[in-house]
C-alpha cells in the first residue's frame, strides 16, 4: 500500500471513528461528538476530514451561482408536479387499488434504494471534478462528502436537495401528462403502476434528505428517528459503514435494504472489476487524489 492509500485509509478511519462518538455509537453527547469532529479537523489538516482539510474547502469553492440557480429550478418545478401528481392519485383511487397500493410503496422503495446505491456508486467510483460541466456540477459534492462528511449537515434544503429533484422532474411529468391526456378507462388500469412511478419519484427526490439526516447527530425530528430505528430510511449507523475509506460498499442510501444482499453477492465489485479490465480505468481515484490533497 503506498503512501496515498494509506493517508486516505487514515482519513476514512477517524472520519468514522469521529461519526461512531455520536449518541448512536455509544458513550459520549452529541455536543462532544460534533466537538470532536471539528478539534480532529484543526489538528492536522492535510491528513483528516472535515472543514478545514484542504480538498474540502477547495471543494466547496466550485459551488457557483449558476449551480444555485439550477437547483431552485428544479427544486420550484419538482415540488409543484409532486403536488399535482399527488392530487390526481388521490382523486384516480378506490378501495379496489388497495390490495396493490402496498405493493407499488415497497416495490418502489425498493427501487429508489437501488437507483439511490447505482448513482452513488458511479459518481463515488468513476469519473473527475475536472470534467467538463457534470464534473464540478455533480462529482464534486461527492468528492467533498467523503472528506468531510458533516459538510451536509450545513447545506439547505436547496442544496441538499436539488440535484435529486432535477432526476425526478422528467419522470413527474410524464405521469402529469399521463393524468390528463388518458382516459378514465386508461387511468383505472394504470392505477398501480402509476403509484410505484410516484412513491419511486418521491423516495429518489428524498433520498439526499434521508442521507443528510444520517450524518446529523441531534435536532432531528422524532419521526425521523423513529423511521430510522425502524429502518424504514437509511439508519445512522448502517451508513457509517460506508464511511470507511476507502468508501467502496453500502452505496445504497435510500433505505439502505439494498446493501445486504448486494454486499453478499459482491455486485459492485463485480462490476469495478469488469470496467477496469475492459476500460483500464482505476476505480475511485480520483476520490484518493481529493482525499490526499494537502495544498
Amino acid at each position: 500500500m503506498g503512501s496515498n492509500e494509506k493517508a486516505a485509509l487514515m482519513l476514512g478511519h477517524r472520519s468514522f471513528v469521529a461519526e461512531v462518538k455520536g449518541p448512536l455509537g455509544g458513550g459520549e453527547s452529541a455536543g462532544t461528538a460534533m466537538s470532536d469532529v471539528t478539534n480532529v479537523g484543526k489538528q492536522d489538516e492535510g491528513r483528516r476530514g472535515g472543514p478545514h482539510h484542504v480538498g474540502a474547502q477547495e471543494l466547496s469553492k466550485l459551488y457557483s451561482p449558476a449551480k444555485r440557480l439550477q437547483e431552485w429550478v428544479c427544486v420550484i418545478l419538482c415540488l409543484g408536479l409532486m403536488a399535482v401528481n399527488g392530487v390526481f392519485l388521490i382523486t384516480c383511487f378506490s378501495i379496489a387499488h388497495l390490495p396493490f397500493l402496498f405493493l407499488s410503496i415497497v416495490a418502489g422503495m425498493l427501487v429508489a434504494d437501488f437507483a439511490s446505491g447505482l448513482v452513488h456508486w458511479g459518481a463515488d467510483t468513476w469519473g473527475s471534478v475536472e470534467m467538463p460541466l457534470f464534473g464540478k456540477a455533480f462529482i464534486r459534492p461527492f468528492r467533498e462528502h467523503h472528506i468531510d462528511p458533516t459538510a451536509i449537515t450545513r447545506h439547505d434544503w436547496i442544496e441538499t436537495n436539488g440535484d435529486n429533484c432535477m432526476l425526478t422532474l422528467l419522470p413527474m411529468t410524464v405521469l402529469a401528462c399521463s393524468f390528463v391526456t388518458l382516459s378514465a378507462v386508461q387511468l383505472e388500469a394504470r392505477h398501480s403502476w402509476n403509484c410505484f412511478v410516484y412513491v419511486l419519484a418521491v423516495f429518489v427526490t428524498l433520498t439526499n434528505q434521508i442521507h443528510k439526516w444520517s450524518h446529523t447527530y441531534h435536532g432531528l425530528p422524532q419521526v425521523v428517528e423513529l423511521l430510522q430505528k425502524w429502518h424504514l430510511i437509511l439508519p445512522r449507523r448502517h451508513h457509517r459503514i460506508h464511511h470507511v475509506s476507502p468508501h467502496e460498499t453500502y452505496f445504497c442510501i435510500t433505505t439502505g435494504w439494498l446493501n445486504y444482499p448486494l454486499e453478499f453477492l459482491g455486485f459492485w465489485g463485480t462490476l469495478e472489476t469488469l470496467i477496469e479490465k475492459l476500460t483500464g480505468a482505476r476505480p475511485r481515484a480520483d476520490d484518493l487524489k481529493w482525499a490526499c490533497k494537502v495544498k
